[in-house]
C-alpha cells in the first residue's frame, strides 16, 4: 500500500514538470504584455509535433538525435512565438484586453489546420528518450528513468528562471513591466524588444514543456485545447504572473490527479465511489476552492477592485425610434426568408437566431454587467438538457418541456452566479471556467440519466411545429423577443445599476448600492435566456451532447461577442450572424476551414479593433457632426 502512494506520488511530480512549463510561460507572458494568450496550447502542441518531427529526422535510437530533436522543437516554438508577436500581437497591444483574446483564438485555429495540414489527422507516437529507457527499482515497483528526469528537470527550470529574473538586467526590466510597463517605457527602455523577448521565453517553454512529453503522449490535434486548460488553471491557483505560484499549483493539481488514478474505485458504506472519473474536473474544484477563499491564488497579489476612470465605458445610445423601426425592418425581412429560401436556408437561420440569444445574454454580463464568463456555454448547455430530460424522462410536451430549459439554466446561473460576483477580472472569468466544466464532468459521466457521452437523441417538436417554416417562425418570434427584453433591460434603471457597479463599485457602493446582488440578478437573468437558447436548439437538432456545455461552446459564444463589438448592443447578433455563417460556410467547402475562419478573424480584428458595430457606430458618430454643420 506504501509502495503504491509513493508511486503514485512520483506520477504526479513527473507530471507536474511539464504543466509547470507551459504554465510558467503563460505567466511571464500575461505578466508583462497582460495578453491572455490562447494560443499557449498550440504553442505546445507544436512543441510535441516538431519534437517528433526532428527526432525522426535526426535518428530517434541516438542520443544527439532525441535530445537534440528536443532541444530544436523549443527553439523553434520560440522563434515561432517571435513571429506571432511581431506581425500580430504588436499591432493590437493598445486594443481592448478581449480583442487580443479574439486574436489568440483565432491563432489557435490557423496553428490547428497548419498542424493538419503537414502532420495529418492520426495520432503521431514518438520513441522512447534515449539514454533514459529502463526502469528503476523504489520499494519493489518499477519507475521509469524518464519520469525521474522530469521530477528533476521542474525544479531545475525554477532555478533557471529565478536567476534570470533576479540576477540579470533583463530579469529586472521584465518584473519592472510586469509592475508598470507605462513606466519602464517612460525611463527609455525598448518595450517592443522587451516584449518580443519575453514572448520567446513564454514559448520556448511551451515548445520545451511540449516536446519533453514526447515519449508519454503521443502528438495530436486535441493537444491544445486540453493544455490551455490546464494551463490556465495552474496560472489562476498559483496567481496571475506568479512564477513560483505557478511551481506550486502545478504540484498541487497534478498530485491531485495521479492521486485521483491511482485510488480508482472504492467502495464505502456498500456505496462505489469512482475516484478515476473524478480526474476529469478535479483541477477545476480545486481552482474553484482556492478562488473562492483567496481570490488572487496562492502565491498572487491581491488586486484593487476599483477602477480606473480611463477604463470607464462610453455610455450606450438610447434606443429611439429609428432604432426600433430598423430592428422591426429586419425583423420582417427575416419572417420574408420562407418565401424565398430553400429548406437548408432555414436551418442556418434557426442557428442564427438561437446563437444570437446566446450572444445576446454573455454581451449582457460582458458588456452592461463588466463580468466576463469563459464558461457562459454551461447555462445553455444546461438548458439543452433541462428541456431534453423534462420531454424524455418526464414525458412532457415539448411546449412544457421547452420551459423547463430557462429554467434550468436559470438555477444554474443562480448557483454559479452567487461565487462568481465575489471576483472580478480574469478571476470571475476563470470561476465561471471551473463551474462550466464541473457542470460538463457531471453531464459527460453521468450515463444512466443524461446519456454520458453519448447525449440524448428523440428531440422533436410538437405536431404543429414538425414544418421546418413554421419551426423557424417560432424560434426567430422567442429569440427576438428574448434579445429585446435584454436591450430594454439595459436602459432600464437595473441596466444603470449594473454599469455603476462595472465603471465605479466603490463610489456605487457608497450611495447605497449593492453591486454584488444586483450583478447576482444580472447573472440569472443571463442564464435564464442562454437557457431557453438551449432549449430552442435541443428541440432544433433532434439530439444533444455535452460538447453543448464544453469550452468550444463558451469560446464561440466570445468570439460572437467580439467579432460584433462589446460596446454596443446589435453587436453581438451581428457577430452571431457572421461567426455562424462564416463556419458553415467555409466548413461545407473544405478540410481547412478552421485556418480560413481564423485568418478571417484576425483580419477583422486587425482592421476593426472595436468589433463591426463598434466601428460602424464610431464611424457615423464622425459623420454626425459633419452632417449638422452642413446648413
Amino acid at each position: 500500500m506504501l509502495a503504491n502512494i509513493v508511486i503514485q506520488f512520483m506520477n504526479g511530480l513527473a507530471g507536474a514538470s511539464s504543466l509547470f512549463l507551459v504554465a510558467a510561460g503563460l505567466s511571464i507572458i500575461f505578466g508583462v504584455s497582460r495578453i491572455v494568450n490562447f494560443a499557449h496550447g498550440s504553442l505546445y502542441m507544436l512543441g510535441v509535433y516538431l519534437s517528433y518531427a526532428f527526432v525522426e529526422y535526426l535518428g530517434r535510437s541516438t542520443l544527439f538525435g532525441f535530445w537534440g530533436g528536443v532541444v530544436m522543437a523549443a527553439i523553434a516554438v520560440g522563434l515561432i512565438g517571435v513571429v506571432i508577436e511581431v506581425l500580430v500581437l504588436r499591432r493590437i497591444y493598445r486594443a481592448p484586453e478581449l480583442f487580443q483574446l479574439l486574436a489568440t483564438f483565432a491563432l489557435v485555429l490557423v496553428i490547428k489546420d497548419a498542424a493538419l495540414y503537414i502532420w495529418g489527422a492520426e495520432d503521431l507516437v514518438g520513441p522512447r528518450a534515449a539514454g533514459l529507457r529502463g526502469a528503476v527499482q523504489i520499494m519493489g515497483k518499477r519507475f521509469p528513468e524518464y519520469d525521474l528526469f522530469l521530477i528533476i528537470i521542474g525544479p531545475v527550470v525554477l532555478g533557471l528562471l529565478w536567476l534570470l529574473m533576479n540576477r540579470t538586467r533583463w530579469g529586472r526590466l521584465v518584473r519592472a513591466a510586469t509592475q508598470d510597463r507605462e513606466m519602464v517605457g517612460a525611463l527609455g527602455v525598448n518595450q517592443s524588444t522587451l516584449f518580443t523577448g519575453v514572448f520567446f521565453l513564454g514559448a520556448f517553454l511551451a515548445g520545451l514543456g511540449g516536446a519533453l512529453q514526447l515519449p508519454r503522449e503521443p502528438a495530436q490535434l486535441m493537444l491544445d485545447i486540453s493544455v490551455i486548460s490546464d494551463a490556465f488553471v495552474v496560472v489562476v491557483v498559483g496567481g496571475m504572473g506568479s512564477i513560483g505560484g505557478a511551481f506550486l499549483a502545478a504540484l498541487l493539481i497534478a498530485q491531485a490527479k495521479a492521486f485521483c488514478i491511482g485510488i480508482g474505485d472504492v467502495t464505502i458504506l456498500g456505496t462505489v465511489f469512482s475516484f478515476s472519473k473524478f480526474t476529469l474536473v478535479v483541477e477545476f474544484v480545486i481552482m474553484a476552492v482556492v478562488l473562492v477563499v483567496r481570490p488572487w491564488g496562492l502565491l498572487g497579489k491581491q488586486q484593487g477592485a476599483q477602477r480606473g476612470a480611463g477604463t470607464v465605458e462610453p455610455p450606450l445610445y438610447p434606443l429611439n425610434q429609428t432604432f426600433w423601426l430598423s430592428v422591426l425592418g429586419c425583423v420582417v425581412l427575416l419572417g420574408l426568408v420562407p418565401l424565398a429560401g430553400d429548406g437548408y436556408v432555414l436551418v442556418l437561420l434557426i442557428d442564427i437566431a438561437v446563437f444570437a440569444l446566446f450572444a445576446a445574454t454573455l454581451h449582457f454580463l460582458m458588456g452592461p454587467a463588466g463580468m466576463v464568463s469563459f464558461g457562459h456555454a454551461a447555462y445553455f448547455g444546461l438548458g439543452c438538457y433541462g428541456a431534453a430530460l423534462a420531454f424524455l424522462k418526464l414525458k412532457l410536451p415539448m411546449e412544457l418541456a421547452l420551459f423547463a430549459a430557462p429554467l434550468a439554466g436559470g438555477l444554474g446561473a443562480l448557483v454559479f452566479g452567487w461565487f462568481c460576483v465575489r471576483l472580478s477580472g480574469v478571476y470571475l472569468a476563470m470561476l465561471t471556467l471551473a463551474f462550466a466544466q464541473i457542470a460538463w464532468s457531471v453531464v459527460y459521466q453521468w450515463d444512466a440519466f443524461t446519456g454520458g457521452s453519448n447525449g440524448l437523441i428523440g428531440l422533436w417538436p410538437s405536431d404543429w411545429l414538425k414544418n421546418k417554416t413554421l419551426f423557424y417562425a417560432f424560434a426567430l418570434t422567442l429569440c427576438t423577443a428574448g434579445i429585446l427584453f435584454l436591450w430594454r433591460v439595459v436602459h432600464a434603471p437595473f441596466g444603470y445599476v449594473l454599469r455603476a457597479g462595472r465603471d465605479s463599485p466603490l463610489r456605487a457602493d457608497a450611495i447605497g448600492i449593492d453591486v454584488r446582488r444586483f450583478q447576482w440578478f444580472g447573472f440569472v437573468l443571463a442564464g435564464v435566456f442562454a437557457g431557453l437558447a438551449g432549449g430552442l436548439f435541443a428541440f432544433s437538432k433532434g439530439s444533444i451532447s455535452p460538447e453543448t456545455l464544453a469550452v468550444p461552446r463558451s469560446v464561440d459564444g466570445l468570439v460572437m461577442v467580439l467579432l460584433g463589438g462589446v460596446q454596443t448592443l446589435t453587436g453581438p447578433v451581428a457577430g452571431a450572424a457572421l461567426f455562424t455563417w462564416l463556419q458553415d460556410t467555409i466548413a461545407r467547402n473544405t478540410e481547412y476551414w478552421r485556418a480560413i475562419l481564423g485568418l478571417t478573424i484576425l483580419v477583422i480584428v486587425l482592421a476593426f479593433p472595436m468589433g463591426i458595430a463598434g466601428f460602424l457606430k464610431l464611424a457615423f458618430a464622425r459623420l454626425r457632426p459633419r452632417a449638422e454643420a452642413v446648413p
